[in-house]
């Protein structure tokens, strides 16, 4: 993590991606979300990490995305 980079809350990155804040809750306890920080109580992402994993989810068509 970088250290010039502004954590993001949950808000944040919902807003950011356009998807609900229940969405990432959901995917942080299945384990197959974004990578996330706990601080506290408190979830925070780092938007480096966030677009990265974002970007390994890119396909061309549904034949490529694995069921």
């Amino acid at each position: 993590m970088q250290s010039q980079n502004k954590l993001l809350t949950e808000s944040d990155l919902a807003d950011r991606w356009g998807i609900a804040r229940k969405t990432l809750a959901n995917q942080r306890c299945r384990g197959d979300g974004p990578p996330f920080i706990k601080l506290g109580r408190l979830v925070r992402y780092d938007p480096a990490q966030a677009d990265a994993w974002a970007a390994k989810r890119q396909y061309n068509s549904t034949s490529e995305v694995a069921a």
